[in-house]
């Protein structure tokens, strides 16, 4: 198991194969939950988009509401596994800025 500097365990969340209306409630509370229940000296939380093949817009909202929630609590977003499709989505939304993507675990195609 993969711990962070600080001794924390990692806390990772998987995404929905699409992630927006009719699943983002789910899956925002369990980012949620995660995020609220994160010890001192957590950094990051990391949502695995590896299972994920479509992002509506409701799925993007859904990813800069948790942003923001981990952000209160001075967590970073690490996206890990993210299809080609889906970083461009993000990049043509502007979004990419907001979190760290981990480009070196994406898949080849989407």
């Amino acid at each position: 198991m993969a711990v962070s500097p600080a001794g924390v365990p990692p806390r990772i969340v998987t995404a929905p194969p699409h992630l927006g209306l009719g699943t983002q409630e789910g899956f925002r509370e369990a980012a949620n939950r995660m995020i609220d229940g994160a010890p001192p000296g957590t950094e990051a939380l990391t949502i695995d988009l590896g299972e994920t093949r479509t992002v509506d817009t409701v799925g993007l909202r859904v990813l800069t509401l948790i942003r923001r929630r981990a952000a209160h609590r001075r967590i970073a977003i690490r996206l890990v596994r993210v299809s080609a499709t889906i970083q461009t989505l993000l990049a043509f939304t502007k979004l990419d800025g907001l979190f760290e993507i981990d480009a070196a675990t994406a898949p080849d195609s989407s």
